[in-house]
């Protein structure tokens, strides 16, 4: 295993926002509308037209995404809606003294089968993992914890489902701080944190994960920008031991697997490997953090969620809505994709 202290092939953390109006017709008829979080005025989040990279992609049915809230509450936009654990109030409730650290509910993570017609929500404090739809329960860490006591369980952060939908990963985080990953259907075990060599240099907290396309491995991301590669992930760089104007909050894989992009609160994105830099919210005036990246499954492109709902879309990525504005009970806490219908 690998410290990952390596250069970001990032351009620029900023970005580049154009008005429509500015870009050539062809560009702006693809370019993705990013959602105003609170600060107004609608912009849109382009590369530039004569990079290769960036040429308009195959246009398809676009795809969509869903919001869960720390209550269990979903808000589905350009996907079906199955349920939310907002209607159980057991569902995403926290266990023991655990429950200072969730007071608007313990919900953490969510994650959507290949299908898009279901998804698993996972609880923070216990390890339940809640189905809705098509998505099949494997098992959960609370079922392994039976009996413990509450200080000895893990915080869980996060659910990742395998690229068949038969299985998932879930990111915890013991009492030494460090990521521990349980496999649950045909989700395999390829290391984490507790067991690479030098755990001493962590610096930050595991926040979280995300599989390559065959599923045979992944990455675990840190608060601090550092990342952790296992199985068939490779090491493509990371923000370990740069300055950071706020923690990293989440990784995202490229749909082929080949990079990765973390996020910071303050919206700031970072590209790693074939992961291309659509832009960020970093440096601008935001209503609440960002709080998790999802890539777009039919487009060039990813979506960053605010806590207060709002959306942000960047490069091809479709807009397809958002709750910013609108009140809801508890605050987002995560963003997935689904795939075009």
């Amino acid at each position: 295993m690998r410290r990952l202290a390596s250069t970001s092939r990032m351009g620029s953390r900023r970005g580049r926002w154009l008005g429509s109006a500015r870009l050539p017709g062809a560009v702006a008829g693809a370019v993705a509308v990013v959602a105003a979080m609170g600060w107004g005025t609608t912009t849109a989040a382009v590369a530039s037209a004569s990079d290769p990279a960036q040429a308009t992609p195959q246009m398809q049915a676009a795809a969509g995404y869903r919001l869960v809230a720390s209550d269990g509450g979903i808000f589905n936009f350009a996907s079906p809606f199955f349920g939310s654990a907002a209607s159980n109030s057991t569902t995403c409730a926290p266990r023991g003294f655990s429950s200072a650290s969730f007071p608007s509910g313990a919900c953490v993570s969510m994650a959507t089968t290949p299908t898009g017609n279901g998804y698993w929500i996972l609880n923070g404090s216990t390890g339940a993992v809640t189905t809705y739809g098509d998505a099949v329960p494997y098992g959960t860490p609370e079922s392994r914890f039976t009996g413990v006591p509450q200080e000895f369980v893990p915080a869980f952060r996060q659910i990742v489902g395998t690229p068949s939908g038969q299985g998932y990963w879930v990111l915890a985080v013991g009492l030494s701080g460090l990521a521990s990953v349980e496999v649950f259907g045909d989700a395999r075990s390829y290391g984490d944190e507790t067991t690479e060599p030098g755990p001493a240099g962590h610096v930050g907290t595991p926040v979280g994960m995300a599989a390559t396309a065959a599923g045979a491995g992944y990455w675990i991301a840190d608060s601090d920008g550092g990342v952790f590669a296992f199985g068939d992930a490779p090491f493509y760089g990371s923000m370990g031991g740069k300055a950071l104007d706020a923690p990293v909050v989440g990784i995202a894989g490229t749909p082929d697997g080949g990079g990765y992009w973390l996020v910071a609160a303050d919206g700031g994105v970072f590209a790693f490997g074939d992961a291309p830099f659509y832009g960020s919210m970093g440096g601008r005036a935001l209503a609440a953090p960002v709080v998790g990246i999802a890539p777009d499954l039919g487009a060039p492109g990813y979506w960053l969620a605010g806590s207060d709902g709002g959306v942000f879309s960047f490069g091809y990525a479709t807009f397809q809505g958002s709750m910013a504005t609108r009140a809801i009970a508890a605050p987002v806490v995560g963003i997935s994709a689904s795939p075009p219908a």
